[in-house]
C-alpha cells in the first residue's frame, strides 16, 4: 500500500506489507527482514491544472429607463410592504426597478410607521440615489422624526453627497436630544467641508460629555491640528468651555485661508 502526503515536493511514505512484484517475491521479501520497514521517498510535486478561461463575471445592469406606467403602479404598491413579513422583498423589488423608481420610494420618507421610514432610507442607500440627499435631509433636520431614522437619513445622505449635508449638520448640532447632537458631531468628519469647522467648535462646549468628545475628535481628523493635552473623560463643563475658547481662537486666524488637508493615511 502508497500513501502519499504533499509539502512542496512530495514525501511519499512507502510501507511495503508483503507484496512479491515476481513469483516467489512475498518469500524472498520475508526472509530478507524488510517486512514493515518504512521507506521515505522523494518525488517530484506536479502543479494542478492551470485553467486558461475562466467563467466571465455576470452581473444585472441597473434598470436606467423611466418606468412603464405598469412598473410605476407596481412601485406604488410596494409602498406599505416596506414593513412587514415582505419587507426584504420590497426592498429588493425596488432595487431591481433602479433610481427611476426614486420619486416613490422618497414618499414613504413621511408614511406612518418608523420602520417603513427607516427602510425606505436603507433602500435608497442600496441604490447609491443621491437625487435623494434633500429629502434624506429633510428627514435629518426633522424634529418630529424619532432619532434612530434622524441618524440613518444624515449617515446615507454624507454617503450619497456629503457636499450638500452641512446644513443638516448645522440643524443637528443644537437639537435638543442629545444623540442627534453626537450624530451630527461623529458624521461630520466624513464631510470634507470647512463649513462643518466652527460648528463642531460650538458643540465642544456641550452639556454631554460623549458629545463634545466626538466633536473634538471630528476636528481633529477634518483639520489635524494639533492642541495641547486635555483629560477629556474627565472634563467638566467649564473645562471644556475654556477649550472651546482655544479652538475658536485658532479658527479665527485660519478660517480665511484654511482648506481641509488631505487626511492621514495609516502607515
Amino acid at each position: 500500500m502508497i500513501v502519499y502526503t504533499r509539502w512542496k515536493w512530495m514525501l511519499a511514505t512507502v510501507v511495503i506489507m508483503g507484496l512479491g512484484l515476481s513469483p516467489g517475491g512475498p518469500e524472498l521479501f520475508a526472509q530478507s527482514g524488510l517486512r514493515g520497514l518504512t521507506v521515505p521517498v522523494q518525488i517530484p510535486y506536479e502543479m494542478p491544472p492551470q485553467f486558461q478561461e475562466t467563467a466571465p463575471a455576470v452581473s444585472v445592469p441597473p434598470n436606467a429607463k423611466p418606468l412603464t406606467p405598469e412598473e410605476l403602479q407596481r412601485a406604488e404598491s410596494l409602498l406599505p410592504m416596506l414593513e412587514g413579513k415582505q419587507e426584504f422583498w420590497a426592498m429588493g423589488e425596488f432595487v431591481h426597478l433602479g433610481e427611476p423608481s426614486v420619486p416613490v420610494l422618497v414618499k414613504a420618507l413621511t408614511m406612518p410607521g418608523p420602520r417603513t421610514r427607516y427602510n425606505a432610507i436603507e433602500t435608497l442607500s442600496m441604490l447609491n440615489a443621491a437625487s435623494a440627499v434633500p429629502a434624506l435631509i429633510a428627514s435629518a433636520k426633522d424634529p418630529n422624526e424619532i432619532p434612530r431614522v434622524r441618524e440613518h437619513a444624515l449617515r446615507v445622505a454624507i454617503r450619497l453627497d456629503a457636499s450638500k449635508t452641512p446644513e443638516a449638520i448645522q440643524a443637528m448640532a443644537t437639537d435638543q436630544n442629545s444623540s442627534i447632537r453626537k450624530a451630527a458631531a461623529f458624521g461630520s468628519r466624513y464631510v470634507r467641508d470647512k463649513a462643518v469647522v466652527p460648528v463642531l467648535i460650538g458643540m465642544i462646549g456641550d452639556d454631554e460629555r460623549f458629545v463634545a468628545l466626538s466633536a473634538v475628535q471630528s476636528l481633529w481628523i477634518l483639520t489635524l491640528h494639533e492642541t495641547e493635552f486635555h483629560d477629556w473623560e474627565a472634563s467638566t463643563k467649564a473645562d471644556r468651555q475654556q477649550w472651546m475658547q482655544e479652538w475658536t481662537e485658532w479658527w479665527s486666524g485660519q478660517k480665511e485661508t484654511f482648506q481641509i488637508p488631505e487626511p492621514r493615511r495609516r502607515s
